[in-house]
């Protein structure tokens, strides 16, 4: 990285006077378009590039929030100078009069305005306490911490971290303290949670939003089918009103903690925690996982349907029974492969 901050200017005229040398009209056309100013209308405008965000995805994020790069010059000029897989993740400022190669340099060597940090749902506590502690932008005042000093200093009521922080995108300034991005993170899942909570449906089986909450975990780690978590809801929430175990796999996988080494066994079945949706009626005692809005929602306002069993399709889809004997056929058709 600090060839390329140190010899951009250096790599650049050698790129265009390739092109020149193969084309003086051409050479001298790309080489205006790329150090012409870029004009919007603000003086200055925010700009995020997230993780994991492609070349392509980029581009056209800058055109969506009015940056008004050339798509097949931009994505060109950054193959050109093999960085295409090079931008930074953060918060950039961008003036306005900037060039396409200047705003390409920005990104490149990450001259952000803030750095970005992606709590992913799903994500359990532990996966979200590693990426913080990873995360070198960071001041790191926390990772000697145990979960209880943790608590009491994001001042949380709760008993165990799980689930209560909100899966987001966060930016924050270099040296930013991890405490801070954790009470931002906490304080946010309790404004979502208290906002889902009090425009829930009737009649639900959950006494409290931190039950809630754990049903809306629940949900998150069945499904990543938008579609389906209402439908997965409506299942679980049936299945309480019966008195039925809910019999979620990975409610049993998360009690399981060091000793799952990815392969769910009838012994683990039957291997009771307090996580042990088979062994044990209810919810279990906690959050599973850090679940999304997707999944709050869904929790609250579960399908109006009857059903009381769902099997993976294996696309990531699931297959929906009211009655024992179709989803035996379900799990025929889609697990055992019978049909």
């Amino acid at each position: 990285m600090l060839f390329f901050k140190k010899n951009w200017i250096t790599i650049a005229t050698a790129v265009f006077m390739a092109f020149a040398l193969t084309g003086a009209t051409l050479g001298g056309a790309l080489w205006h378009w790329a150090t012409a100013p870029l004009t919007f209308d603000k003086a200055s405008l925010d700009f995020s590039v997230k993780p994991g965000m492609s070349l392509k995805t980029v581009v056209h994020e800058l055109n969506r929030n009015g940056v008004p790069v050339q798509p097949f010059l931009f994505e060109g000029l950054a193959r050109v100078l093999s960085v295409s897989e090079q931008l930074k993740a953060g918060n950039y400022a961008l003036p306005n009069g900037i060039s396409p190669y200047g705003l390409l340099k920005k990104m490149v060597v990450g001259d952000v305005h803030q750095y970005v940090l992606k709590i992913v749902e799903g994500w359990t506590f532990s996966q979200m306490r590693a990426a913080i502690d990873q995360t070198p932008a960071l001041k790191h005042e926390t990772p000697s911490w145990d979960q209880a000093t943790l608590l009491r200093a994001i001042d949380a009521t709760a008993i165990h971290p799980e689930g209560l922080f909100f899966p987001d995108t966060y930016f924050f300034d270099e040296g930013s303290s991890d405490l801070a991005l954790y009470k931002r993170a906490y304080r946010l899942a309790q404004q979502r949670l208290e906002q889902a909570w009090a425009k829930r449906a009737p009649n639900l089986p959950y006494q409290t939003p931190y039950q809630a909450l754990i049903m809306a975990s629940l949900i998150e780690k069945e499904t990543g089918k938008e579609q389906d978590r209402p439908f997965v809801s409506a299942v679980f929430v049936n299945r309480l009103r019966l008195g039925m175990p809910l019999q979620t796999d990975p409610s049993v996988i998360y009690g399981l903690a060091k000793s799952y080494t990815g392969e769910l066994s009838k012994k683990h079945l039957r291997a009771d925690t307090a996580y042990n949706t088979y062994t044990r009626r209810g919810l279990p005692p906690t959050p599973i996982a850090l679940p999304g809005m997707a999944s709050l929602e869904a929790a609250m306002h579960p399908a109006q349907s009857s059903a009381l069993y769902f099997v993976s399709r294996g696309d990531g889809s699931s297959e929906f029974s009211q009655t024992l004997s179709d989803h035996n056929r379900a799990v025929d058709k889609f697990i055992r492969k019978s049909l």
